[in-house]
């Protein structure tokens, strides 16, 4: 075994010294019943949905849907005007501040761009939630920490001593990753993580989200346009129309909804491209002989 592998063996063990009891229930997320109004103007209206543990599930919708807001409201960042929101089968809209505290360390979150801090290196980023909820932790775990989590999501190691504007793209959408998944999580929160990405860096992207998932353990609630990763990864797809939840299931199962708005974006050209991508990479991961 390598010095590297041996620290990277030693973060491990630490990390689950610290780490909570992990959830063993069905579903780690449930809502019923969410509103969320600003003004007059209600984006969500009586939504409910339970997240499965241990899948992927992509969440679409039109603009104005509300999907991010959901999102906000899951971890906290946007407080409901009613309903009631479960994570790890405790009530967060309704817990003392002490207590969500206590939740908040078993998720990460990767923004829309990444929003990483600029002025912090790559490591310092991926240090922060470690430093907020882990003070105690000398400098030198903090730096092997921050290491593991850069080469976990396929960044060179020396990447973590660079500045956001040294990387491109694809790199700060996996630094803004190494940072969501510092505190070891239960939960992944992801807001279109391959937008602005080309094809070829977002399937990348796709792929490794995937082996982390699997690996991991990790269950992921993930806000995408990406049809290309809605096929790809997702195990379920939540679809948010009329400010609800209209519709949840496999690609399938919603390709049988005859909402007019699901009919349009899983029946329209872009779809079709999709599927016929999807269907291909099924024929080619065939045995010898059985592919199409």
């Amino acid at each position: 075994m390598s010095e590297q592998d041996d620290r990277h063996s030693d973060v491990d063990d630490i990390a689950s010294e610290h780490a909570p009891d992990r959830f063993d229930g069905e579903f780690p997320i449930r809502i019923h019943g969410l509103t969320n109004a600003f003004g007059d103007v209600k984006i969500h209206d009586q939504l409910d949905l339970d997240v499965k543990r241990g899948e992927i599930l992509g969440v679409v919708g039109g603009s104005g849907t509300g999907k991010s807001v959901l999102m906000r409201s899951i971890i906290g960042l946007q407080v409901p005007t009613e309903g009631q929101i479960e994570v790890f089968g405790q009530n967060i809209t309704e817990a003392e501040p002490d207590e969500v505290i206590g939740v908040r360390n078993r998720w990460g979150v990767l923004f829309q761009g990444g929003a990483l801090f600029s002025t912090l290196s790559v490591g310092e980023n991926v240090q922060v939630p470690l430093k907020q909820f882990y003070p105690e932790l000398s400098q030198k775990l903090l730096d092997e920490i921050a290491s593991y989590k850069t080469v976990l999501t396929g960044l060179p190691e020396e990447a973590a001593s660079k500045f956001p504007s040294e990387l491109s793209g694809g790199m700060r959408k996996r630094a803004g990753l190494a940072r969501a998944l510092a505190l070891d999580p239960e939960l992944l929160f992801l807001d279109e993580p391959t937008a602005g990405l080309d094809p070829i860096g977002g399937a990348k992207f796709d792929e490794l989200l995937r082996e982390l998932t699997d690996t991991l353990g990790l269950t992921v609630f993930l806000i995408t346009h990406d049809l290309d990763t809605l096929y790809a990864i997702c195990d379920r797809v939540a679809v948010l129309a009329d400010k609800k939840v209209i519709a949840v299931g496999t690609i399938p199962e919603l390709l049988e909804n005859d909402h007019p708005w699901i009919q349009e974006y899983f029946n329209g050209p872009r779809a079709r491209a999709a599927t016929a991508t999807h269907e291909r990479g099924k024929a080619l991961d065939k045995p010898d002989g059985q592919g199409a």
